[in-house]
């Protein structure tokens, strides 16, 4: 029992060794989908820092125009986080899955009693 123990605790350390790293600048679609349906394309930006499994930078849709990231988390190749627009604006939850050099998932937000969700799908910017 002893050595099946060790080899899933090693297993375990060499999988979240090899997890990969999200920090850099992702930029790509962003496909809105307001209350009554009707559909939007806009750009993203996202601007990721990694700590461990701690996600902190920015995301909007240019340079220009970004909100801080909160509650960022990745585990595995699951993203989470949330951001909130300047002013009271409404929180944004981002759903997002790590698939090689993309990005992609979803967003939702409610403000005044009314939903609006996103498609995102980005990819790494090479620097």
């Amino acid at each position: 029992m002893k050595p099946f123990v060790c080899v899933l605790l090693l297993l375990g350390l060499a999988l979240s060794a090899a997890a990969a790293d999200v920090s850099g600048k992702w930029s790509g679609s962003f496909t809105i989908t307001g209350p009554n349906g009707e559909t939007k394309d806009a750009e993203a930006l996202l601007v990721l820092k990694q700590n461990g499994s701690e996600i902190t930078g920015t995301v909007g849709p240019n340079e220009s125009e970004r909100f801080a990231i909160a509650k960022g988390k990745i585990e595995g190749d699951k993203i989470t986080m949330e951001t909130a627009e300047g002013g009271g604006g409404p929180v944004i939850k981002f759903e997002l899955r790590l698939e090689g050099d993309h990005i992609k998932g979803d967003a939702a937000g409610e403000h005044d009693g009314q939903t609006m969700k996103a498609k995102l799908d980005l990819t790494r910017e090479k620097s």
